[in-house]
């Protein structure tokens, strides 16, 4: 009889310890994986702890990866390919965003968040997360391009900022003339990715456009295609842009205009603080405003900026929707402001009181990205933007005319989207 007692004690014993085991278990938080850049995983830990502070029972992973993103980029599709990615969050660049939902490699959150919840976005930045109409990815920063001024040499000068393409032409000749700017106008014409946003600000203003979406029209080789290469050809052809413009990135344009030699720049916000620091020849001496454009026409902002989707994979997508939640909020994102200038995507921050003391020029921000225009929402764009650059930097260092370049492009680009509709 002692002997039976003795193994139901034991029995009872083996129980207890299974069932506290799985008492532990179930406490254990769930962990997310998200790749980011290596800046993105450094500049984002506050996220992370505030996230966690208040949500234990989720563990963010940030798992850190180069810093240029189209290795990012690379690295998330080798992922989803080989079938098993270990990715439940996928932070991504706008322009991924038409690749990774035409791929099936997000979870569609259309139905997942109420309308109501997306009001306070901005436009722009919820439409680049959307693909054939359905959400995929929650915008949690900003970008859109703007044309910086010397402030201090018009007032001088007597000249009103430029509105038109020809204002800016004129503008940047005076002052040149004068001997007050030695180059009037400074922009990205490296063959690369922001040689095809600072086009896409320009044929927007010319009342142009790249590919239609939805009809897959192209373009390139229409007549506001041609004058968009025209301006940027003339820039350099009448001295205004510095010869070494076809080879500039962000940074040469920013490092000369910040160095005062030069009256207008193309550039991001970004560049806005570090010309602006206090260290700066340009402090307090220049200000920004939309794109320049044709008469009776709109400027254009190409749109930038970074959001959050979850993969169509993860074990976990009511956890992960939490997380791009939070991100994307108010909160998160006033964190992300204060702590490194990025812009916002939501309205009510861009004259949120705080964000205001700290960057008094965010509500003159607001009108640019309210204009930020797409480039184009197609499944094949790295391609597509390929060969833009191509012949852009064709044209715009003379080895082809505007109109030779444009109708290669355009040609090229056709045969790209015909070669497999079916992708979007």
């Amino acid at each position: 009889m002692q002997h039976f007692k003795l193994i139901g004690l034991a029995l009872l014993c083996c129980s207890g310890v299974l069932l506290w085991g799985q008492f532990v278990h179930s406490q254990q938080p769930i962990h997310l994986a998200m790749l980011t850049s290596a800046l993105d995983a450094a500049q984002g830990q506050s996220l992370v702890a505030a996230f966690e502070a208040k949500n234990p029972d989720i563990k963010i992973d940030v798992i850190e990866g180069p810093n240029a993103s189209n290795l990012i980029e690379d690295l998330y599709t080798s992922s989803f390919l080989l079938g098993d990615s270990p990715y439940d969050l996928v932070m991504m660049d706008v322009v991924w965003l038409p690749k990774f939902a035409a791929a099936s490699w997000l979870l569609d959150l259309t139905d997942r968040i109420p309308e109501a919840d997306l009001a306070d976005f901005m436009p722009a930045d919820l439409e680049g997360g959307r693909y054939k109409s359905r959400l995929y990815r929650l915008p949690i920063r900003s970008d859109a391009q703007l044309l910086y001024y010397r402030q201090d040499l018009l007032q001088q000068a007597g000249i009103a900022p430029p509105e038109t393409f020809a204002d800016l032409i004129d503008a940047s000749k005076q002052l040149q003339s004068s001997g007050a700017a030695k180059w009037g106008y400074v922009w990205q014409g490296r063959q690369f990715e922001g040689l095809a946003a600072v086009f896409v600000d320009i044929l927007a203003g010319f009342g142009g456009f790249w590919v239609n979406p939805t009809s897959l029209e192209v373009g390139l080789d229409r007549p506001e295609a041609i004058e968009a290469i025209q301006f940027l050809r003339s820039t350099l052809e009448q001295g205004i842009s510095p010869p070494g413009v076809s080879n500039y990135q962000h940074e040469d344009a920013r490092r000369l205009f910040q160095s005062g030699e030069v009256a207008f720049m193309h550039n991001w916000p970004y560049a806005y603080p570090l010309t602006n620091s206090d260290d700066s020849p340009m402090q307090g001496k220049f200000a920004i405003k939309p794109m320049v454009h044709a008469p009776g026409l709109a400027g254009g902002a190409c749109l930038g900026g970074w959001g959050i989707g979850i993969a169509k994979t993860t074990a976990h997508p009511e956890a992960a929707l939490r997380v791009a939640q939070f991100y994307a909020s108010p909160e998160a994102q006033r964190i992300s402001i204060l702590e490194n200038g990025y812009l916002p995507t939501r309205r009510s921050l861009y004259t949120d009181p705080e964000v205001v003391a700290q960057y008094d020029y965010f509500p003159s921000l607001m009108p640019v990205v309210d204009q930020a225009v797409l480039r184009p929402p197609i499944a094949q764009y790295a391609q597509a933007s390929d060969i833009l650059q191509r012949y852009l930097s064709a044209a715009i260092t003379a080895r082809m005319s505007p109109e030779t370049a444009m109708g290669a492009a355009a040609e090229e680009t056709r045969a790209l989207l015909t070669r497999d509709r079916s992708e979007y």
